[in-house]
């Protein structure tokens, strides 16, 4: 293990018990050591992601081996690497996503689980990155297939995944519509690049997909809200529509028309992230480097940046994600 020279100790932000925002709690916790394949992050920003706020609560433990605090993507420099790492040394800045751990000054990850920071970025641009462009690369691009020209239909616009969507699909030649909940959020889902964006509060979404598309309908449908919206989207989907859940902010029941499926060729399917291998990850990140990093090192894309909080008032992020207020990402400030 190459290093320079390290504290015993680190500062991080632990769950004291499953529980409200004010059960995140600064603790000194021993420095985590890289095993082999892996790096160890001087942290200088963490994302924070809807995963956190169910982790606090005790609704989405972590995998096994995985650190116990919360935190799935974080930016800053190597510290120190494990046996057998090839491509970073120390000093070099990196974005990457995390098993957990990155609510702390220092944090783990395998290797190939980390980018280059990309060019003019900094650490809180940086850290806002891997967890949301991981998963909509692989949902909507992988999984879902979008293609150029195809449209797309993004729930929950606003978020730090919706706002990822957009800019990521409309640079690569998708049409883009966007649901949010409020005028200010419609505003800025359109600013980003949706060719209609839809408030859910006062419009049909179906209707208005049918209106946008001649009546065609969305060929991919991202989907973080579930419940009602399941058979909606179904309504919505052109033939052949590919739709992909990632969560269910409101329940993952619901009742639905199944022949919708078969009578436009649909496909239903999802997929969560944190427990998939690092091999898997990996693979995405090989194609995030390819495909994305350009595009974020020339400014046609980047984080959309909502609001940066202390390391130390981790809950009042938590706070502000839970409100629904937020447009982008929330990002700790470690540094």
């Amino acid at each position: 293990m190459e290093q320079n020279a390290l504290p015993e100790k680190m500062t991080a932000v632990a769950i004291s018990e499953p529980g409200g925002p004010m059960a995140l709690k600064p603790e000194e916790r021993p420095l985590p050591r890289p095993r082999a394949g892996e790096i160890l992050i001087k942290v200088r920003a963490a994302g924070v992601n809807r995963p956190d706020v169910f982790q606090r609560k005790g609704l989405y433990p972590p995998p096994p081996g995985a650190s116990d605090l919360p935190g799935l993507e974080a930016a800053g420099e190597v510290a120190a690497i494990g046996e057998g790492v090839k491509r970073w040394q120390v000093g070099d800045r990196v974005t990457a996503l995390t098993p957990g751990g990155g609510y702390a000054e220092y944090c783990l990850t395998h290797e190939t689980n980390a980018l280059p920071v990309p060019h003019g970025f900094t650490f809180t641009e940086a850290a806002a990155i891997p967890e949301t462009f991981f998963t909509v690369w692989h949902n909507v691009f992988q999984r879902g297939g979008l293609k150029e020209g195809e449209t797309l239909l993004v729930h929950g616009g606003s978020s730090g995944i919706g706002t990822t969507a957009i800019q990521l699909a409309a640079a690569l030649g998708a049409k883009v519509i966007a649901t949010a909940g409020t005028p200010e959020k419609c505003a800025a889902c359109a600013a980003l690049g949706a060719v209609r964006a839809i408030n859910y509060r006062e419009e049909d979404f179906v209707a208005a997909v049918e209106e946008e598309t001649g009546g065609n309908g969305a060929d991919v449908i991202l989907d973080m809200i579930g419940g009602e919206y399941i058979e909606r989207n179904y309504r919505a989907a052109a033939m052949d529509g590919r739709i992909v859940q990632i969560a269910f902010l409101k329940g993952s029941k619901a009742t639905a028309d199944f022949s919708l499926l078969m009578r436009k060729r649909l496909t239903h399917t999802g997929s969560t992230l944190r427990p998939r291998s690092v091999a898997f990850k990996a693979r995405i990140a090989t194609e995030l480097e390819a495909h994305v990093w350009p595009l974020l090192a020339a400014r046609k894309i980047a984080p959309v940046m909502d609001m940066i909080f202390p390391l130390n008032e981790a809950w009042r992020a938590h706070e502000r994600m839970e409100e629904g207020a937020h447009i982008g990402k929330i990002v700790l400030d470690v540094s």
